[in-house]
């Protein structure tokens, strides 16, 4: 690409799908480890009602890009978008759209963790809510793992019903359930604000997305505390935001992980808590601009004007 460009959702949908996304994502983590590649530390500000002001952003030396990410989670929505500059240059390389973006890195890293923390022969996935993220997630269990047995739980029985409907296409054996389920790897992606899983089989991977601000809680404290191993993308964001590890004696980078620098226990039950990773939002978007030539609206180049000091 010779100037900026604008890319919009449908881009992004378009040129990455989400193993594409999961491959971008590992190598970033493992460049990560071995220093190739940064995150800035995710920051949020929160006003009203629940809503939130977030950014976060990375930086990775083998792409050359560096980019950060910005949204207003509100009660009328949220609208990201993501910003790639050149690191050498600080030129600015596009402006993507970024919900549909945000799903696959989220399921791409909840893949990842998949991939190397749950059981090799697991075969039964939990998903605890239904919203937006719910099936984004099942997806990254599906691509990691043969799954033939996926069990639905959500406070709302028309939503799991619902929710039910739209897997049955894909997996060989829907169970809808009436309280939260267990299985060989549990999902948890609410908005609650009070723990709403107590309970895991001795062998399981719990996957924790939802509870990425203070208030907010999926997990009971004592799941985090009895683990074998409790991993995050974003280990120092994890424990200063989220009151589900205050009990873990260790929280282990995602990126360690992947690389091999820790070793993956095989007995005990393991946990996973995302935060959002501003690098794998990158990793995403640098596989969008490598698929995306000749696709997006150019930007009008940047021209400097003085303000105006007095009136």
């Amino acid at each position: 690409m010779t100037g900026a460009v604008w890319l919009t959702e449908a881009d992004v949908a378009e040129t990455v799908a989400l193993p594409d996304a999961v491959d971008a994502v590992r190598a970033a983590l493992i460049a990560e480890h071995e220093g190739s590649a940064q995150t800035m530390a995710k920051t949020a500000l929160a006003w009203g009602g629940g809503h939130t002001l977030h950014a976060l952003g990375g930086l990775d030396r083998s792409t050359g890009f560096v980019a950060t990410k910005t949204w207003a989670h509100t009660a009328g929505g949220a609208e990201p978008v993501l910003a790639v500059w050149d690191a050498e240059t600080g030129r600015l390389v596009a402006m993507i759209e970024a919900f549909a973006l945000g799903q696959l890195r989220t399921a791409a890293v909840s893949a990842v963790a998949i991939e190397a923390m749950a059981a090799p022969d697991a075969s039964t996935v939990a998903i605890i809510g239904t919203g937006k993220q719910a099936l984004p997630q099942v997806a990254a269990a599906l691509d990691r793992r043969e799954i033939d047995e996926v069990r639905v739980f959500s406070p709302t029985p028309a939503h799991r019903e619902a929710f039910a409907e739209r897997l049955r296409p894909h997996v060989a054996t829907v169970v809808v359930c009436d309280a939260p389920p267990t299985a060989d790897i549990v999902i948890t992606a609410t908005r609650a604000r009070q723990p709403v899983l107590h309970h895991v089989a001795p062998n399981a991977l719990v996957v924790a997305v939802g509870a990425i601000t203070p208030e907010r809680a999926e997990l009971d404290a004592d799941i985090a505390a009895s683990a074998s191993l409790v991993v995050s993308d974003s280990p120092d964001t994890a424990v200063a935001l989220s009151h589900e590890l205050d009990g873990a004696t260790e929280v282990v980078p995602l990126n360690a992980v992947v690389a091999g620098g820790v070793t993956v226990p095989t007995a005990g039950h393991r946990v996973f808590k995302a935060m959002g990773l501003g690098l794998a939002d990158l990793a995403v978007a640098g596989e969008v601009l490598r698929r995306a030539a000749g696709r997006g609206v150019p930007i009008a180049e940047r021209r400097r004007a003085a303000p105006r000091w007095f009136p």
